[in-house]
């Protein structure tokens, strides 16, 4: 096996990368205390990104995904975050299962 030298530059700074945004949001948060609206959108920030991610996917899929989007949006209404991922994921996988048989 080869490891191109390029490829592994660019794997090792975007670590660099994460690493130090990282460590600088850790840094940043005990020198800065964030007032109820920067709370409120690192708090909302979660539910952006997973919405982000799976919009796309949401638009352009057929009925297993509309349904299992239904299901996910109902359950987001009552269950925690990580719950509602959970039921997302598995609704969506069930029933592309069936429906796509």
């Amino acid at each position: 096996m080869n490891v191109d030298p390029v490829n592994l530059a660019a794997i090792l700074g975007m670590a660099v990368a994460t690493y130090a945004t990282r460590i600088a949001g850790l840094w940043l948060m005990r020198v800065i205390r964030p007032g109820p609206i920067l709370t409120s959108a690192l708090d909302a920030m979660p539910v952006a990104v997973l919405t982000a991610v799976i919009a796309p996917s949401l638009a352009k899929g057929g009925a297993p995904d509309l349904i299992a989007g239904a299901i996910t949006v109902a359950a987001a209404m009552r269950l925690p975050l990580l719950a509602t991922v959970a039921i997302g994921v598995a609704s969506a996988v069930v029933l592309r299962t069936l429906l796509h048989g």
